[in-house]
């Protein structure tokens, strides 16, 4: 065999079966963004408001987040995921509707967990502004 053909045996991929994951959603107040990944942290599909064609400030709607969530559990469907636990980051519009937009394709949700940084009295705050 050529090193030619040897190369091309090397650069495919093989195809990866997941049936449990994690999904990420991070909810700001400006976007939405779903991250699936395996249990090992490594990231299978991700979606986001921005990404599924909402612009401006129809990208931080509620529908804005559950289109991003089924765009990302169509994606991971490929690789055959079916059960996932969801960890929820921030406190914007769309974190609700996007559990129900994973919920709707048919995942099986087994956990929800609430990640979001809170400060345990860390910095300081910011002073209050004098107008």
């Amino acid at each position: 065999m050529s090193k030619k053909v040897i190369k091309k045996m090397a650069n495919k991929t093989k195809k990866i079966h997941v049936p449990e994951g994690k999904v990420y959603i991070g909810a700001t107040f400006n976007n939405t963004i779903v991250t699936i990944t395996d249990l090992e942290g490594k990231t299978i599909a991700w979606a986001s408001a921005g990404a599924c064609g909402f612009k401006g400030t129809r990208q931080s709607t509620p529908y804005a987040g559950q289109v991003a969530s089924e765009t990302a559990a169509e994606k991971a469907q490929v690789f055959g995921l079916e059960k996932a636990h969801i960890f929820v980051k921030g406190v914007g519009p769309g974190r609700e509707q996007a559990m129900r937009g994973l919920n709707s394709k048919g995942l099986n949700i087994l956990s929800i967990t609430d990640i979001t940084p809170m400060p345990h009295n860390g910095c300081r705050r910011s002073r209050s502004r004098r107008v």
